[in-house]
């Protein structure tokens, strides 16, 4: 049994080694469903030849192999819920022996646990085993430009704590602080201290830039770049830390929880306070050489009621233009008074208010006009608009007009069911699995010293 072996993976650095511990725009997570996605180095899994060899014909190690069987099991037992020894047996190819080693020892470990027994069939009543949820737990945080949102979920990803708050805070450091104290706060309401969290993962507007260590393109999040935010992220979350384009999260938790289940290849346009979108093709989180792949705030597209040059250099001129401070600005030139936010544009627009109605109608062209170059460029299946812009009443279908006129094709447009929670959604899903491949690497004696796991040739 020692030499039976039926996997093989990458020792790939589980926490998206990525960046040093941050991502945005770049490897982040492997996808949950097991599609994987360039968020995420996802392990390789493939069946080795009889022979025992692994990698350039290396002799299989008895404590490598067992390692890579408990991988598989738990792999299986991730994916598929409540699973029987017979099943793990039938699903991996294993022998049963094999396989209840392999339980025995990640039982032991604490990853899982008897689940109950299957009853109702012919035969023994079988033990089934399911994944510890208290193995692990990730902490998801959002950093918008007026809300601070977040929640704690367990390794199975139920959520145990979840809470938003406004920003009160006028610096970068008071920012970072009212973030760690929505993080105690969750942590506080599970039970936990935040050393008891596996992974964290931050949703932040902009990109992570390696040449400064520091995020970059953060539009209207003032300060937000400065090297000294992400030094002091990584000294409050520690080692456990990945920050992730918010857009991008938003994409991930859109294609795991929302209409992009039913599609392989959507753009997620967010229009709120700022302009971004989140590109899944054929399943996969599409970043870019660069990382800047959905940056369409910095389209060249500055005309717009509410634009302004000055919002334009320093946020991109689409943001400056499209997003929910230009809808006020276009509002206010429109000669609307009193206190003018994008929602009261909205509602003034949908009870007859022809100013509204106006600035409504040219916020649906500037944005149709947008996709309708992100269309030709990528021609996806799906459009899903999400943001407070972009699920607000009735804009969808000024958006679908406009595009209609515009596009050579036309996409699905749809709004996003997942609300203002979707960028915690997706930290929580990309966190999930990078808590895993935390929990599940390879123990460092099981890897050979030349630290190859491969896929054998032919």
């Amino acid at each position: 049994m020692a030499g039976e072996v039926a996997v093989t993976t990458s020792p790939s650095a589980a926490a998206g080694a990525a960046l040093a511990g941050v991502s945005s725009r770049r490897p982040a997570a492997a996808a949950a469903d097991g599609r994987g996605s360039d968020d995420a180095p996802a392990a390789d899994l493939a069946a080795l030849p009889g022979s025992g060899q692994l990698g350039g014909g290396q002799a299989a190690r008895p404590q490598l192999i067992r390692a890579l069987n408990e991988q598989l099991m738990l792999s299986h037992i991730r994916r598929l819920g409540p699973c029987s020894r017979a099943d793990l047996a039938r699903l991996s190819g294993l022998s049963k022996p094999t396989v209840s080693l392999a339980l025995v020892n990640v039982e032991r470990s604490g990853l899982v646990r008897i689940a109950g027994q299957r009853t109702g069939v012919p035969g023994r009543s079988a033990r089934l085993y399911e994944i510890r949820p208290d193995a692990g737990f990730v902490l998801g945080l959002d950093v918008g430009h007026q809300y601070m949102r977040g929640a704690l979920a367990d390794l199975t990803g139920e959520v145990r704590a979840r809470t938003s708050a406004r920003t009160r805070a006028t610096s970068v450091s008071g920012r970072v602080s009212e973030l760690t104290r929505l993080a105690d706060g969750l942590c506080a309401e599970a039970g936990l201290t935040r050393p008891d969290v596996t992974q964290t993962v931050i949703g932040s507007p902009g990109v992570y830039d390696p040449t400064r260590n520091a995020m970059a393109l953060t539009g209207g999040l003032a300060g937000w770049g400065r090297p000294a935010v992400l030094a002091g992220l990584r000294d409050t979350f520690g080692e456990q830390l990945v920050v992730e384009n918010d857009v991008d999260a938003a994409a991930l938790a859109e294609r795991e929880h929302g209409h992009g289940r039913e599609s392989g290849s959507f753009a997620f346009v967010w229009i709120g306070t700022g302009v971004g979108m989140g590109l899944v093709l054929d399943g996969r989180l599409h970043r870019g050489v660069h990382g800047v792949a959905g940056e369409i705030a910095y389209m060249p597209m500055s005309e717009g009621m509410g634009s302004d040059p000055e919002d334009a250099r320093r946020r991109g001129p689409l943001e400056a233009a499209g997003s929910a401070p230009a809808v006020v600005r276009a509002a206010r030139r429109a000669g609307m008074r009193g206190p003018v936010t994008a929602r009261r544009v909205f509602e003034a627009a949908a009870a007859g208010d022809e100013r509204a109605a106006a600035v409504v109608a040219g916020e649906a062209s500037l944005i149709a006009k947008a996709i309708a170059a992100i269309v030709t460029v990528v021609d996806p299946e799906l459009i899903v608009l999400g943001g407070g812009v972009g699920q607000a009443p009735g804009f969808a279908a000024a958006v679908t007009a406009e595009l209609r006129r515009l596009a050579p094709v036309m996409p699905e447009v749809r709004v996003s069911a997942l609300g203002t929670d979707a960028v915690v959604a997706g930290c929580l899903a990309s966190g999930a699995d990078l808590a895993w491949q935390r929990l599940t690497a390879l123990p460092p004696s099981a890897v050979p010293a030349d630290g190859q796991v491969s896929r054998p040739s032919g």
